[in-house]
């Protein structure tokens, strides 16, 4: 009797969801830190040869071809469950060019998908970039620009790190706003390197409230590695990033994901800590009153994980299955998990 109640609910659910994608129109945006997905090359203007594939001494183009066929992987599977597709916009970060992304959408994985690239080569002294993967037959893009963040260490020098993304375009005909981050890591530790990404936080706001001032019914998503956790104050002092959806104005932000950390939810594993670094924000003119979605809409945020991404014994058993470790290739993914969430739209009658 319980079999057949479990196959009754499984039956219902499958039928539950047919449903939404008949009456709904539903794409995933995704965004996933790809873990040092550098090319073989030492190019001269960079320090990329502190790479972990330029650290490998033999079978360095063998590792590279299945690096990106890892990630490609992952790629196409984020939001399937829903969508039977890959994600519609996926942001991605620790990519050190834009030739690594050609060569990623280039994959079987992915070359059937259609995706276009936006990109900007950054300031980071290892040459670690940010980009933006869009479904051309899905999202039109009218403008990007990179917004370069300005920094300096506490002993007054330059600190060269990743621009922030902003991509505009139209997905099911109403205009978004994409701004993919990455923000400075906690090196030297997370109390002494938090202006840092304060700063991060700022520059972000700075941009959004630019767009605000030129329309109040812009609907803007902040995704990226943040270096910090949806508690940190980069997030609830400077962003002012709410848990509750229903106390969001139009202008204010909405971080689903700092209800998942609180019940213990991580994207990666660090020194036996747990950080939900990855994240996905919205303002409120996403956000749906009284589940209206005739027009685009947030419904939903997820941390993919499949078990094939996690370490399943070991030392790091529960942490997210990398790719490299001490300077060897491991057939891996990436340190961190993706994050994604799901836009709805009703279909028009």
């Amino acid at each position: 009797m319980e079999r057949k109640i479990h196959c009754l609910l499984a039956v219902l659910l499958v039928q539950f969801l047919s449903a939404q994608t008949r009456q709904y129109k539903i794409h995933t945006v995704a965004f996933y830190n790809l873990e040092n997905l550098f090319d073989t090359i030492d190019h001269p203007d960079k320090m990329d040869e502190e790479s972990p594939i330029l650290k490998i001494k033999h079978g360095r183009t063998k590792i590279y071809r299945q690096k990106l066929n890892n990630m490609a992987k992952v790629l196409s599977e984020i939001g399937r469950e829903k969508t039977n597709t890959s994600p519609s916009l996926i942001g991605v970060a620790e990519i050190e060019n834009r030739m690594v992304l050609e060569e990623l959408i280039a994959t079987d994985y992915l070359k059937a998908k259609n995706y276009g690239i936006v990109h900007y080569e950054s300031p980071d002294q290892r040459g670690i970039d940010v980009g933006l993967l869009y479904k051309k037959d899905v999202f039109i893009p009218i403008s990007h620009k990179n917004h370069e963040l300005k920094i300096w260490s506490d002993k007054g020098y330059r600190i060269f790190t990743r621009d922030q993304l902003v991509v505009s375009g139209y997905l099911e005909n109403e205009l978004i706003y994409v701004i993919v981050n990455h923000w400075p890591s906690r090196r030297g530790g997370e109390k002494r390197s938090k202006h840092l990404r304060e700063k991060a936080a700022f520059l972000n706001k700075t941009i959004c409230d630019s767009i605000f001032n030129s329309d109040k019914s812009a609907k803007i998503i902040l995704m990226g590695d943040l270096n910090d956790d949806p508690t940190n104050s980069s997030l609830k002092t400077i962003l002012l990033t709410k848990k509750h959806k229903k106390k969001v104005a139009p202008l204010e932000w909405y971080n689903p994901f700092e209800l998942l950390f609180e019940h213990g939810y991580s994207t990666l594993g660090y020194r036996d800590n747990i950080n939900l670094f990855d994240q996905i924000i919205v303002n409120g003119n996403l956000l749906s009153k009284n589940n209206n979605f005739d027009d685009l809409k947030f419904y939903q945020a997820r941390i993919f994980n499949p078990n094939y991404l996690t370490v399943s014994k070991g030392r790091y058993k529960g942490y997210p299955y990398r790719s490299f470790t001490n300077n060897s290739f491991s057939n891996g993914y990436s340190d961190h998990y993706p994050v994604y969430l799901y836009l709805l739209k009703k279909r028009g009658e």
